[in-house]
């Protein structure tokens, strides 16, 4: 599978997270007509285990409410147990399941007030 990168820097919001002069964490997200969707958080691995995870996560709830809108989405692999769980304690409850390409992407939702 090939990323769009172009389509995603034209059509997505990247907001990024510096530690001093490095680039430590990003938060990829779209904006919808009733919610955020979190399309990715990537954290440099050296610079993981610092809470900056979190911190992307947290941010893009912020979003969703400047925006005035109550509600994030986001998924992931359900191989990804750590995501889950760090998804699961910011308040994220999973929607739904969904089989792909031999494995299940779980869809979390949360809502922001």
């Amino acid at each position: 599978m090939r990323a769009d990168h172009a389509a995603h820097i034209r059509d997505h919001r990247a907001d990024l997270l510096f530690v001093g002069e490095e680039l430590a964490a990003l938060v990829e997200t779209i904006e919808r007509d009733d919610d955020v969707l979190i399309e990715n958080v990537a954290v440099d691995p050296s610079f993981q285990k610092r809470g900056y995870g979190r911190k992307m996560v947290t941010y893009a709830e912020q979003l969703a409410r400047a925006a005035g809108l109550t509600t994030v989405r986001l998924y992931t692999n359900q191989r990804f147990e750590e995501n889950l769980h760090l998804y699961a304690s910011l308040g994220y409850e999973i929607e739904r399941e969904e089989a792909l390409n031999g494995g299940v992407l779980i869809h979390m939702v949360k809502a922001v007030v």
